[in-house]
């Protein structure tokens, strides 16, 4: 049996999100994504070229991914928020990953700028509204299915209830907030 190129740098790229996920990029380390992965480090270098270029390679993975499970709909921006909050919480190492992303490395990438600009002016021409207000919209609709991960459980579920049905509470309610921003932008905007 040969050598397979392609599953290894599929273990690779499995073995560094989780990597990444558990101590960000500075903490990560090679050796051990490279063992994980039944690989040597120095596949790591031939498919990424660096463990930087391997974060960047997880991350837009780890995007791609979330994109075609979440397609974006711009005239249902309350249906998104749903869908996009029913993903992370499903997958809370993908938030988590781009939480380190946006410690160590604040800036956006290109494939990030040109993601939000793209959605922004698509909820702009749906709306009828500015670019600026599309992103203002986009920026409140990924605040709000973050939220609920974003928050530690004694704060999110203060009496205690059933995490689960809280979870379905916090939804509606995301949904329902993201519904009157999208009106009250809409009347601004007239």
């Amino acid at each position: 049996m040969g050598y397979d190129s392609a599953a290894t740098r599929a273990r690779l790229l499995d073995a560094a999100f989780d990597e990444f996920v558990r101590v960000g990029l500075a903490g990560a380390r090679v050796d051990r994504i490279a063992t994980a992965a039944s690989a040597n480090k120095q596949a790591i270098y031939a498919y990424f070229g660096s463990k930087d270029a391997l974060f960047d390679a997880v991350l837009s993975s780890r995007l791609t991914v979330l994109a075609d499970m979440v397609p974006f709909t711009p005239a249902d921006l309350p249906a998104y928020t749903g869908a996009l909050l029913d993903a992370l919480t499903g997958d809370v190492g993908l938030l988590r990953l781009t939480q380190w992303k946006a410690l160590e490395r604040p800036g956006a990438s290109e494939l990030e700028r040109e993601a939000h600009v793209t959605k922004a002016t698509e909820i702009a021409e749906t709306h009828d509204i500015s670019v600026e207000a599309g992103m203002d919209l986009l920026m409140l609709v990924v605040a709000a299915a973050q939220a609920w991960a974003t928050t530690a459980p004694e704060i999110r579920n203060p009496n205690g209830a059933d995490e689960k049905a809280r979870l379905g509470r916090h939804r509606a309610a995301m949904i329902h907030a993201v519904g009157a921003a999208v009106s009250a932008s809409l009347l601004e905007s007239a």
